[in-house]
């Protein structure tokens, strides 16, 4: 199953994405359909991905009972500095040259759980998570931790197959620095279903490229997932990405264009609602807060030599976040 194309449905404009099964024994065509994927536009899809859709859809069953609480129920388990937990209406604005408002959608931050007192806990994005009361939520707790666990060994195994794509040994990204002790946060997310109006600056999320390595997404059926394969182009076409039930979509991050040098590109996308409530679940995958990025081996020489300077990583990717998310205080109010 080499892509994956449905119909233009009325004037919408659909992009067509390679699709790599996971399960497959032929690594090779595997290897060949992520390098053109990732050359072509930085997404795809993984299927057979080993998370069954019975439980995806007790992920997707969970997350709706969690966002249809009231506010005031929500508000109890606020987002932290350390990015942990309930993210309400507007709280991130990823356009600000775009938008009017914030994004129109709530979310919720669960990362990797270091508990308190554990030294590791004192770096930004690890701690303990913040979870609803399980007499609100019995048995949330357990399949959110679940999840997150599983959707990294799907990253892994994607992480894998892009290291052999860039020329790599394959557990290039399998050391402690990088995917051995991770900044891994799976985020919930609900769009309530607002229209969104690109010409007034309401977008369900703003257009951005993502921060990290690689982006696990699950959605439902409702269309609202936008790319835009020539960020320089004028004016910008964008397309939309079908749902593809079972699959993860897979995008590239900013930091993986860092790495291999622009060999890989991330890409802008963005959410318009259409007035249907849309329910995705996304799976952030970062190195370690002490993992040093810097121009692959194999992905440099004298004719092209680095394009950026090495950075570590924690501090990248806690300016990304500040510059992203609405101030805390502004909740105290």
């Amino acid at each position: 199953m080499e892509n994956y194309e449905q119909s233009k449905i009325g004037s919408k404009a659909h992009t067509v994405l390679h699709c790599i099964d996971l399960s497959s024994p032929d690594i090779h065509q595997s290897v060949s359909l992520l390098k053109q994927a990732c050359l072509d536009c930085g997404f795809f899809y993984v299927i057979n991905h080993g998370i069954s859709q019975e439980f995806m859809d007790e992920v997707f069953t969970q997350s709706k009972r969690f966002f249809n609480l009231p506010l005031n129920e929500k508000i109890k388990v606020l987002r932290n500095e350390k990015h942990r937990g309930y993210t309400p209406l507007h709280d991130e604005l990823l356009d600000p040259d775009t938008q009017v408002h914030g994004d129109y959608k709530e979310g919720y931050y669960i990362g990797v759980e270091v508990p308190e007192g554990d030294p590791e806990s004192e770096k930004p994005f690890y701690g303990p998570n913040v979870w609803p009361a399980p007499d609100i939520l019995p048995g949330w707790r357990e399949t959110m931790d679940r999840f997150h666990q599983e959707a990294l060994e799907v990253a892994k195994v994607v992480a894998r197959i892009i290291a052999l794509a860039l020329d790599l040994n394959a557990d290039f990204f399998d050391k402690p620095e990088i995917l051995g002790e991770p900044i891994a946060t799976l985020r919930l997310l609900h769009y309530e279903g607002q229209t969104s109006d690109p010409s007034k600056g309401i977008y369900g999320a703003g257009a951005h490229s993502d921060f990290g390595l690689i982006t696990l997404l699950a959605t439902d059926e409702v269309l609202g997932l936008q790319i835009c394969k020539d960020k320089d182009a004028k004016p910008q076409i964008w397309e939309y990405v079908p749902p593809l039930k079972g699959a993860f979509i897979v995008n590239l991050g900013d930091m993986l264009e860092r790495w291999s040098n622009c060999v890989f590109k991330s890409t802008l996308h963005r959410v318009l609602g259409n007035g249907r409530e849309r329910y995705s679940i996304a799976y952030f995958v970062e190195p370690s807060h002490d993992c040093v990025v810097e121009c692959l081996p194999t992905c440099k020489s004298e004719k092209n030599p680095p394009k950026f300077p090495p950075v570590k990583y924690g501090s990248y990717l806690s300016q990304r976040y500040k510059d992203t998310h609405a101030d805390l205080s502004i909740y105290k109010k």
